[in-house]
């Protein structure tokens, strides 16, 4: 039994002060408010639950940062995707898990306490399935089981380039399977995350660009009650090319046919009718939205008030992993509704004026819906996956309660994150991950053996 005292906590009532919580197998045993500590137990300032990041390709770590200098013509999303398929082509096993660790490494210390792996970089660089179909998945196993967080994989069907079934490209040799070869892909990936204590596996149709509508349902078929994710609607390209091929909008034509409900994450769904979002919100699925990699990318605005507004939900994602940073998705997400309709506030709700607080249990909900675990939450019999912010930091001076997250999510410029647990065990200690400096060393010495520089 392990036992922590805070000065100041948010349950799953609410705020409460001087909280002591016990600890056992990894699960919280009680919670006492008002409570004084005990001999032996660790005492720290404020504590969270965690968030779930619910859209990442850990890979694109590597290259962040990588993409900012303007090329020849127009840059856009499919210009920086053809760095981003010469960065993917270059990975091996060994340098997958290197480079997810550091990214799992820096999601812990921004908060983030589970991930969701969309993950498409299955084959060898010559396209050659490898002897265990699931060998990249079990890399992202090993980096998770090395840095602690939480994994939710979700591998990748690829099967066309386009529209129509138009055949793959060259340069996306690595992520293409038919149907039998992803049922045979999902079954491996079960068994490489089954020494994790919480992994889950799920499907990811990668977009409707990149299956076709037999391949989906198949998708669909494979999952059972599993997660299912997809890319759509992301750019305005993706739209126009979906409507000269069926007729309709990504978003409409995925919700007259699939049965789209609450299991799915529709990641992005940045361009969106009203109408389209009315049907997102009766269906129940979760909108996953990295609003720093869509800023990143010139994607577009999401439509956040309006969904919030009808009742539905969404979570956040780090998605590129060019910046991992869970107050500053929250924040970007906000203030991208102020820039959109020039007014501020716009993501709280009536019954909870605190926009951080709002966004906060917002992207705890929808991040563990979508990623298929319980809610994250400090109540007895949870998971012990908490975050603690410094007490101590100048920003927190004089706020209690939801100012605590206001705070947090809009001035939060870093240091204020001082310990992350799952399961009751300690990742993050004094704002840096227990194995930062061995998984740093191992990361710099495989990009530079990988010799990716700028365009």
């Amino acid at each position: 039994m392990q036992g922590w005292w805070f000065e100041a906590a948010l349950l799953a009532e609410g705020w409460a002060e001087r909280v002591r919580m016990t600890v056992e197998s990894g699960r919280i045993a009680t919670l006492a408010v008002d409570a004084a500590p005990e001999p032996g137990d660790a005492r720290a300032g404020v504590a969270l639950p965690g968030v779930a990041n619910l859209h990442s390709h850990a890979f694109q770590r590597g290259m962040a940062g990588m993409a900012e200098r303007r090329g020849p013509g127009a840059d856009s999303f499919w210009t920086w995707r053809d760095l981003m398929y010469r960065f993917a082509n270059a990975i091996g096993p060994d340098a997958l898990e290197a480079i997810a660790a550091l990214a799992f490494v820096e999601m812990l210390e921004a908060g983030f306490v589970r991930t969701g792996e969309f993950h498409y970089v299955h084959h060898d660089r010559d396209g050659t399935p490898f002897a265990n179909p699931a060998e990249m998945g079990a890399r992202l196993a090993a980096a998770a089981a090395e840095t602690g967080i939480g994994l939710t994989l979700l591998p990748v069907l690829y099967m066309t380039s386009g529209f129509g079934g138009a055949a793959p490209r060259p340069e996306q040799r690595r992520f293409v399977h038919d149907i039998d070869g992803y049922a045979g892909l999902i079954e491996a990936s079960r068994g490489a995350v089954a020494s994790l204590a919480d992994a889950r596996v799920g499907v990811a149709p990668h977009s409707l660009r990149a299956v076709t509508p037999e391949g989906l349902a198949a998708a669909v078929a494979i999952a059972g009650e599993r997660p299912i994710h997809i890319h759509i609607a992301e750019q305005t390209d993706e739209v126009e090319d979906c409507l000269r091929h069926s007729g309709q909008r990504p978003v409409a034509w995925l919700l007259d046919h699939a049965p789209v409900d609450s299991r799915w994450c529709l990641v992005h769904a940045t361009h969106v009718t009203p109408e389209e979002l009315a049907g997102i919100v009766r269906s129940g699925a979760v909108v996953g939205l990295c609003p720093i990699t869509e800023a990143n990318l010139g994607d577009g605005i999401f439509p956040a008030a309006a969904l919030l507004e009808a009742g539905g939900s969404f979570g956040v994602g780090s998605d590129s992993n060019v910046l991992i940073d869970c107050a500053q998705e929250l924040r970007s997400l906000e203030y991208s509704q102020r820039l959109l309709q020039r007014a501020r506030n716009l993501l709280s709700r009536p019954d909870c004026p605190s926009t951080g607080r709002t966004l906060f249990d917002a992207a705890r909900r929808g991040g563990a819906q979508a990623l298929g675990v319980a809610e994250a939450e400090l109540a007895p019999g949870a998971r012990a996956d908490f975050v603690t912010l410094d007490r101590a930091h100048p920003t927190l001076a004089g706020r209690a309660g939801d100012a605590l997250l206001d705070a947090f999510v809009f001035a939060n410029g870093g240091g204020m994150i001082d310990g992350v647990w799952r399961g009751g065990k300690q990742w993050v200690r004094g704002g840096r991950h227990v194995a930062r400096d061995a998984v740093v060393r191992r990361y710099a010495t495989t990009l530079a053996a990988l010799g990716i520089a700028a365009r």
